[in-house]
């Protein structure tokens, strides 16, 4: 009897320590890893295609605004250009050019290069310090027209083509369609860009997912079989690679954002020397505009929403095949 309360009232044996559980098996931890090395190169990759992304979306806006300035200020300009002609003085040709320009109603200002003038025009082409005494340079008058009206020059040149037979009015409507087809081909390029880096994320994300699939395959095996919902797996990948797409999303937005205001910044601080008058002469202030910031932005939301539904849609095809 001694020995059996002994026994009673003995203390119950030690259980063995096991050790700590491992991460994933842990009360409270998230179905997929907080944070992995895998997670940050992902991080990484976002970003950068993010930033490759901005800077063609702002590429784009920039060539178009710029563009659309082009084209408003070539088509409010006319040329008229009269030509030498030893049968006639070409002063009072150019005059009287000068006088039937003025008298239009639409025409706001009418300014006319003088023979030296129009001699430096050629230097590009010809070079400098080169004797054109003999050579036939014709005279140009530039008509700039009022704003907000719709030019009919039929008019202007008929009298023209009455009173100065040397002259030709030139409205440059070919080099405006030759700007918009080669704006526009620069758009569709940029856009074209901003498709291939999205692809290449979409790519990079299903495989990152696959990745996170395979890690914690023991775990959806399980899970899946004891009957958790595919909906709900799937959520909790999707939620955790929405905060990876934001999170690199964010960062190349703003690297994107920060080197376009600093090359705006260096177009005004270089507007003074030749270079940046030829900058300002492509793409004007180099400024994208709410539009170009906006684009960028959105960008980045399309980058985040194609990595939650890739990875969305990668784990539920993988779920799928488990049924």
């Amino acid at each position: 009897m001694m020995r059996r309360s002994e026994q009673t009232n003995a203390a119950p044996a030690a259980e063995p320590d096991l050790g700590p559980l491992p991460e994933t098996l842990r009360r409270n931890q998230p179905l997929v890893p907080a944070d992995s090395v895998a997670g940050r190169a992902l991080v990484t990759v976002i970003a950068i295609l993010t930033f490759l992304a901005a800077l063609a979306a702002g590429a784009a806006e920039l060539v178009a605004g710029a563009s659309a300035e082009w084209r408003s200020s070539i088509s409010r300009e006319v040329t008229i250009q009269v030509k030498p002609n030893t049968q006639r003085d070409i002063e009072a040709d150019v005059a009287t050019a000068t006088a039937v320009a003025g008298a239009d109603p639409q025409v706001d200002s009418v300014s006319v290069y003088s023979k030296e003038e129009a001699e430096r025009l050629l230097a590009p082409w010809l070079g400098t310090g080169l004797d054109l005494v003999e050579l036939p340079v014709p005279r140009l008058v530039v008509v700039r027209l009022k704003g907000g009206i719709t030019p009919d020059l039929a008019g202007m040149k008929q009298q023209l083509a009455e009173q100065v037979p040397t002259a030709s009015l030139d409205d440059h409507r070919m080099w405006i369609a030759r700007l918009s087809t080669m704006a526009g081909t620069l758009v569709v390029i940029a856009l074209a860009i901003v498709g291939l880096v999205l692809t290449a994320a979409a790519l990079a994300i299903a495989f990152a997912t696959r990745g996170a699939v395979a890690s914690s395959r023991e775990i959806l095996e399980v899970l899946h079989f004891v009957g958790a919902d595919d909906r709900f797996i799937a959520r909790e990948f999707q939620l955790r690679f929405l905060g990876l797409g934001l999170k690199g999303g964010a960062i190349g937005c703003l690297a994107a954002i920060l080197l376009i205001a600093a090359l705006g910044f260096l177009a005004g601080y270089w507007r003074a020397s030749p270079g940046g008058d030829q900058i300002e002469a492509l793409f004007g202030a180099f400024d994208i505009g709410w539009r170009g910031y906006g684009a960028v932005v959105v960008v980045t939301a399309i980058v985040a929403a194609v990595t939650a539904l890739v990875s969305r849609v990668t784990v539920r095809r993988h779920l799928s095949g488990l049924g």
